[in-house]
């Protein structure tokens, strides 16, 4: 029997996984560009936060328990993944163009956590690791030269490229806490632990600006948007992708990351218009080589037996423990060497 197809398919869930998370860049720039960037951040993290709370109480494990312990290690996560990594997000998206940060902050995020876990000697330094990784710091150099010659934007958009860089940085430390962290507490309700508690700290941060904002001159596409960021790129791309993984295995859903930088791309360029130079271009086309270099090793994932009849998860891949991410916002313990690297959205 092969994999299965349809509406059903692992790899249909999957990419509209990816088409969900790409499109979150340009529209949570939709939203940056009529409100106060901490608040962007409040609404939509704080609307992920009731959605995926319904998510728990419709799809999450009947009679799952939950330590207090690890509740509160899935919260203190949040104050990293979610608090630390969209306010830094967010306040790029307020300088820079949402392209950059869609090239950025997915691609450098397996280059930084892969490159922490070689210094540390939890990752062996294979040749094709170490060329990814070249390749990723020769491509990032190339597109910071690029951001801060471009005439869109000169030092400002440099500087907003800076902090997706931090965001990037952020997500790769919640990333490798993760599998310790968050071990016990099945994935949706460690991403819905976190995620409330890091809204809960946005809210905090955005708190002052809240009174300056016009809410009723607002337009119905700043509202329109923050429910599409809420819903589709928190709650529904979230669940697709716990599907996605459990069919097909970390590994191979991991690969499809890769194509969030494209449809954000597109969606930047013809929804608003964004561009960058061919610098830039040149320095994302290199990054984006180096990333997928470091991650796979010029090794592709095996398929196995369950995965190729649907009749069920697939094994751990060919790949040493750490190659590759497991699930969006959140990571789970394989085992104690099972660092697994995860792309993160907006």
């Amino acid at each position: 029997m092969g994999t299965r197809r349809g509406f059903s398919s692992p790899y249909l869930l999957l990419m509209v996984t990816m088409v969900l998370w790409g499109s979150a860049f340009s529209s949570s720039k939709s939203v940056v560009e009529h409100l106060p960037h901490s608040v962007a951040a409040l609404l939509r993290f704080g609307g992920g936060a009731v959605a995926l709370l319904i998510a728990v109480q419709l799809f999450g494990k009947r009679g799952a328990s939950v330590g207090v312990r690890n509740g509160w290690r899935a919260a203190l996560a949040g104050v990293l993944g979610v608090f630390a990594y969209n306010s830094f997000f967010f306040w790029g998206l307020s300088l820079a163009p949402s392209l950059d940060g869609g090239i950025l902050i997915p691609v450098m995020t397996p280059v930084l956590t892969s490159a922490f876990l070689l210094v540390v000697g939890k990752e062996r330094a294979s040749p094709g690791r170490l060329a990814g990784l070249g390749l990723g710091l020769v491509g990032a150099v190339i597109f910071f030269l690029g951001a801060g010659g471009s005439s869109a934007g000169d030092s400002t958009r440099l500087a907003g490229d800076a902090l997706f860089l931090l965001s990037a940085v952020c997500w790769a430390a919640f990333t490798l806490a993760g599998p310790r962290v968050l071990a016990g507490i099945e994935p949706l309700r460690a991403t819905t632990y976190a995620t409330c508690a890091g809204a809960v700290l946005l809210g905090v941060l955005a708190a002052p600006e809240l009174d300056s904002v016009r809410w009723s001159e607002l337009p119905a596409g700043v509202w329109l948007n923050t429910a599409y960021l809420a819903l589709g790129a928190a709650a529904v791309a979230n669940l697709l992708y716990y599907r996605g993984v459990g069919a097909v295995g970390p590994a191979n859903a991991s690969l499809m990351m890769f194509c969030v930088p494209v449809v954000n791309t597109v969606c930047a360029t013809v929804i608003l218009g964004e561009s960058f130079g061919a610098l830039q271009g040149a320095g994302a086309l290199v990054l984006l080589t180096g990333a997928v270099l470091a991650v796979t090793q010029g090794r592709w994932p095996r398929r196995t037996k369950a995965a190729d009849d649907g009749s069920g998860p697939v094994d751990r891949p060919e790949y040493e423990a750490g190659s590759v991410p497991i699930s969006h916002e959140t990571a789970t313990a394989d085992d104690d060497a099972g660092l697994n690297r995860e792309l993160p959205n907006s």
